[in-house]
C-alpha cells in the first residue's frame, strides 16, 4: 500500500507540473470522493494495527503534498492568465485620443434661462404645472367662455371633452391663485401646444413664459415698470416699450406690448419692417372674474399678467427668420449659439 501511495503522489505531482489549465479536474481525480487516494484509504481496514498508523501518516503526507502543489499551480495559472490579459489590453498612452464633440445649450434654453434669471432677480419665483390639462384651468378659470374661438378644436388639441394639451401656460397661474393667498409673484415658463400647421413662424409645439403678480394696490404702472425693466435687461438699456390697446378674455384692460427695435434703435430696418417697433408680448390687469373664480376678492386685490413666446424672443434676439431651424437638430445651426 505504501508503494501505491508513493506512486499516486509521483503521478499527481507530475500531472500538476505539466497541467496548463484544468487543475480542478486533477484535484477530483486524486483527492475527490471517488479519487485514487480515497480509494486506497478505504482499504486501510485490512491492515494490521502496527501498519495502520504508518500508512495513515504517509497518506496524510501525500494529500498535503498534492494540495500544496494544486495551490501553487492554481496561483501560477492565475498569474499567467492575468499577464496574458494585460498584454492583450496593452494601451499606447502616446496615441492621440478621440476628439470629444461638446454640445452647446439650445438657443431656446439659453433665452428661457435668461428670462428666468431676469425675473428671479426681480423677486419672482418659478411655478410649473401639467402639460396635459383640464378644460377648466385652460379656459373656464381664465374667463374664456364656451363659445370663445380659442376653444375650437381647430386650435386646441383635445384628448377628451374635458382634457387637452394646454394651449398656454396661463393654467399654472389659475392653479397658483387657487392654492396660494396673495401676495403672488410668479413666472411660468414651459411647453404649450396648438393645432397650427408648421411654417416659418408657426409650430404645433412651442414655448411660452407667462408672469403673474397679485397683491393689494397693483396698478398698470407696476406692469409698465416691470416690462420696461425686462426689455432693457433683455435687449439693451436704451430699449423703450409702448402699449397698444388690445383684448384678452383674462385681462382688463389689455394691451399688446412693443419694444423699440434693438437692431436700428427705432429708426426702421428690415427686422422691424421699417416701423421701428417690434411686438413681443401681451399683457394687462387680471380680470376681476379670474380673481373671483380662483377665490381672491377683486375688491381687495388686483394684479397684472403678461405672456410672451420664447421662440419669438429667440428669433428676434438672434435674427432667425425661420422657426423650423430651432427644431431640425442641425448641429451646424445649433453650434452658432
Amino acid at each position: 500500500m505504501k508503494e501505491t501511495l508513493l506512486k499516486i503522489k509521483t503521478d499527481a505531482l507530475k500531472a500538476l507540473s505539466d497541467a496548463s489549465a484544468d487543475v480542478e479536474a486533477l484535484r477530483i481525480q486524486y483527492l475527490g470522493k471517488k479519487g485514487e487516494l480515497t480509494a486506497v484509504l478505504r482499504g486501510m481496514g485490512k491492515l494490521s494495527a502496527e501498519e495502520r498508523p504508518v500508512v495513515g501518516q504517509l497518506a496524510n503526507e501525500v494529500r498535503a503534498a498534492i494540495e500544496e502543489e494544486i495551490e501553487k499551480k492554481t496561483a501560477e495559472l492565475r498569474t499567467a492568465a492575468l499577464e496574458a490579459k494585460l498584454q492583450a489590453e496593452k494601451l499606447d498612452v502616446t496615441v492621440p485620443g478621440d476628439k470629444i464633440h461638446i454640445g452647446k445649450p439650445h438657443p431656446i434654453a439659453l433665452v428661457q434661462r435668461q428670462l428666468e434669471e431676469i425675473f428671479l432677480g426681480m423677486g419672482y419665483s418659478i411655478a410649473d404645472g401639467p402639460e396635459v390639462e383640464y378644460d377648466y384651468y385652460n379656459f373656464q378659470a381664465l374667463n374664456i367662455p364656451k363659445d370663445h374661438p380659442a376653444r375650437d378644436t381647430q386650435d386646441t388639441f383635445y384628448i377628451t371633452d374635458n382634457i387637452l394639451l394646454r394651449s398656454q401656460t396661463s393654467p399654472v397661474q389659475a392653479r397658483v391663485m387657487e392654492k396660494q393667498k396673495p401676495p403672488i409673484k410668479i413666472i411660468s415658463p414651459g411647453r404649450v401646444y396648438r393645432s397650427d400647421a408648421v411654417d416659418a413662424t408657426h409650430s404645433p409645439l412651442f414655448h411660452q413664459c407667462e408672469g403673474l403678480v397679485v397683491d393689494k394696490g397693483i396698478t398698470m404702472g407696476d406692469l409698465k415698470g416691470t416690462l420696461e425693466m425686462f426689455a432693457q435687461t433683455m435687449f439693451g438699456a436704451d430699449t423703450k416699450i409702448r402699449f397698444r390697446p388690445h383684448h384678452f378674455p383674462f385681462t382688463e384692460p389689455s394691451a399688446e406690448v412693443d419694444v423699440s427695435c434693438f437692431a436700428c434703435g427705432g429708426k426702421g430696418c428690415r427686422l422691424c419692417k421699417g416701423e421701428g417697433w417690434i411686438e413681443i408680448l401681451g399683457a394687462g390687469m387680471v380680470h376681476p372674474n379670474v380673481l373671483r373664480m380662483c377665490g381672491i376678492d377683486p375688491e381687495v386685490y388686483s394684479g397684472f399678467a403678461f405672456g410672451l413666446g420664447i421662440e419669438r424672443i429667440v428669433m428676434l434676439k438672434y435674427h432667425i427668420d425661420d422657426m423650423r431651424h430651432l427644431y431640425e437638430n442641425d448641429v451646424r445651426f445649433l453650434h452658432q449659439f
